[in-house]
């Protein structure tokens, strides 16, 4: 089961991208409110389930929210909704305004900007990452 989904962009915690269930599980042991974001256009590669298997690896149980970037691809969004996606990146395309009307508050036209765990090295600590949640918690 997914949490419920946000409501206008002020309500959505402080987004980090996310490669891999070690990235899931250090954003989430800082305990603060943030939003587990795929890398720009993950569904063409990953596909909703494997986001998923990513998520739930990492430590996630779907109190946080979780974004999956579907690029311009209309037809991944709507699977990844439909495949328990709490919600996703759509960017423009025809079938964007439609798809925003039937699933309010579960499609984001742009990404939001976002920490990218792929510069993380564990040598280096948190710290960073709990910089950069504290420093957008509103």
């Amino acid at each position: 089961m997914h949490a419920c989904p946000m409501q206008g962009p002020a309500a959505w915690p402080p987004a980090v991208i996310v490669h891999g269930m070690d990235h899931v599980r250090v954003v989430l042991q800082h305990g603060r409110p943030v939003t587990l974001l795929s890398a720009p256009g993950a569904a063409g590669a990953l596909g909703a389930p494997g986001f998923l298997a990513l998520l739930r690896a990492g430590g996630w149980n779907g109190g946080t929210p979780a974004l999956l970037d579907c690029g311009a691809a209309p037809g991944l969004a709507l699977g990844a909704l439909l495949a328990g996606v709490p919600a996703v990146v759509l960017g423009p395309s025809p079938a964007q305004a439609g798809l925003l009307a039937l699933h309010p508050g579960r499609i984001r036209p742009i990404a939001p900007p976002a920490l990218d765990m792929a510069a993380w090295n564990p040598k280096r600590g948190t710290s960073w990452i709990e910089a950069w949640l504290a420093n957008r918690d509103g």
